[in-house]
């Protein structure tokens, strides 16, 4: 079993239910948005770097190692929400913190509701690595509703996991 399958599996497991799944559609976004904005400062030298860009990068570092094509499109997500937190670090400190903490904090509540109507923890109670594995699946349900990686979704089923539907 590859390491995709594997943590997309182990992650599936935890959201079965097509309203958490949904809810996580809107949430885990809007976390890794909110992240980049709190991310955006300071900015480094002539060309805007900030840490925010920094953690983008090792991300899709790590993206990569797990499946080259959901790195690609997780590397493009990352760079527009880096552009959008590199804008909105330019406000005054107080918007942009509003900004960046209000978002972490709706996301993580969207996150809650779902796991209510999953009716078991998040994922990352039991394993730190699914932080990173959530943004992952994210991009993956959408591929799936899109019809694509449809043996990627199969694989993950016969594991156990589900990515939207009971096996």
């Amino acid at each position: 079993m590859s390491a995709l399958v594997h943590n997309l599996s182990a992650y599936a497991a935890y959201h079965r239910d097509r309203r958490n799944i949904a809810l996580h559609m809107l949430g885990i976004p809007l976390i890794v948005l909110a992240l980049e904005i709190l991310l955006s400062r300071p900015v480094f030298g002539p060309l805007p770097l900030t840490p925010a860009m920094a953690a983008s990068a090792l991300a899709v570092l790590y993206y990569v190692t797990l499946d080259a094509w959901f790195a690609l499109v997780l590397a493009v997500f990352l760079a527009v929400a880096a552009w959008a937190g590199l804008a909105l670090g330019r406000l005054p400190m107080a918007a942009w913190l509003g900004c960046g903490a209000g978002a972490f904090v709706a996301g993580w509540v969207i996150q809650f509701i779902g796991h209510g109507f999953e009716g078991r923890k998040p994922a990352f109670f039991d394993d730190l690595i699914s932080l990173m594995t959530g943004p992952l699946f994210v991009a993956a349900e959408f591929g799936f509703l899109l019809g694509l990686r449809l043996p990627l979704k199969a694989a993950i089923q016969l594991q156990g996991g589900c990515a939207g539907n009971p096996p």
